[in-house]
């Protein structure tokens, strides 16, 4: 479901700083919105308030939106505390793995080179290696 982003209400939030919007502005015009905003049945915000931000600023006129039937104030106030807080950042292996991965994906080719590389160098040590072997072998009589 769309609405309009000037229909929403803002309450009060939990959050007082939005911080830096930028990275996800950037990640929503690459790849959507993969989230709706989630509003109650009076169009008041309950979660998703970085979202709705970051979508106005790109100058969208309209958000997808998830409707919840939650009126009562410690109901949306536990979703708008459950959205923040149960989130986990990735932990520096867990992004080293996703770049790594990621690169992999985006130049193959690298990988294979590198690949190719390792490959030949190990061809040639055990050529040298064989041709030795065979000037250091007595000739049969």
């Amino acid at each position: 479901m769309q609405v309009e982003i000037n229909s929403i209400i803002i309450r009060k939030r939990i959050r007082k700083s939005l911080g830096d919007i930028g990275p996800l502005m950037r990640s929503i015009e690459s790849f959507g919105l993969m989230n709706p905003i989630v509003i109650n049945g009076k169009n008041e915000l309950i979660a998703g308030h970085r979202r709705l931000e970051a979508v106005r600023r790109l100058g969208w006129s309209s958000v997808p939106v998830r409707v919840v039937d939650r009126d009562d104030d410690a109901e949306k106030l536990e979703m708008e505390l459950d959205e923040n807080i149960h989130r986990k950042e990735l932990t520096t292996d867990e992004l080293a793995e996703a770049y790594m991965k990621l690169d992999k994906m985006k130049n193959p080719g690298f990988f294979k080179k590198i690949l190719a590389a390792i490959r030949a160098f190990f061809r040639k040590i055990f050529r040298r290696r064989i041709r030795r072997k065979k000037k250091t072998r007595p000739k049969p009589a």
